[in-house]
């Protein structure tokens, strides 16, 4: 039976890991040992942060949508709960662009709020 060189596909696989690792400082960029294990690492950095990055976005939100309730006499919580009250379902990712970009409108959901907190108060 006829011996089976196996330098090709080594070759092969070692330059996958490489051009993965392209970019990366010193050794982790040309040595295969240290590409690899700095591209496994940098696999599960990503697996992680597409999780994270879904809890940073929603603090984000969260902390803008404060800021505006603020400068409009609110609190977060009370806003979000004069909200549920009146029926409005607008996400915090909408209603945090509504705070940067459009304040006028942002204004209009705060009193709207408090209106239906102060109507829910009462009754």
């Amino acid at each position: 039976m006829p011996r089976v060189k196996r330098g090709v596909m080594t070759h092969k696989r070692h330059k996958k890991i490489i051009s993965r690792a392209q970019g990366y400082w010193g050794g982790r960029n040309r040595l295969f040992k240290t590409a690899k294990e700095a591209v496994m690492h940098a696999f599960q950095y990503a697996y992680r942060d597409r999780r994270t990055k879904k809890r940073d976005f929603r603090r984000l939100w969260i902390t803008r949508i404060s800021a505006a309730c603020r400068l409009n006499d609110s609190t977060y919580s009370r806003f979000m709960e004069g909200l549920a009250k009146a029926g409005i379902d607008v996400d915090r990712k909408i209603l945090a662009d509504l705070a940067v970009n459009d304040a006028a409108t942002f204004a209009k959901l705060v009193e709207s709020a408090k209106a239906k907190l102060a109507t829910a108060v009462v009754a």
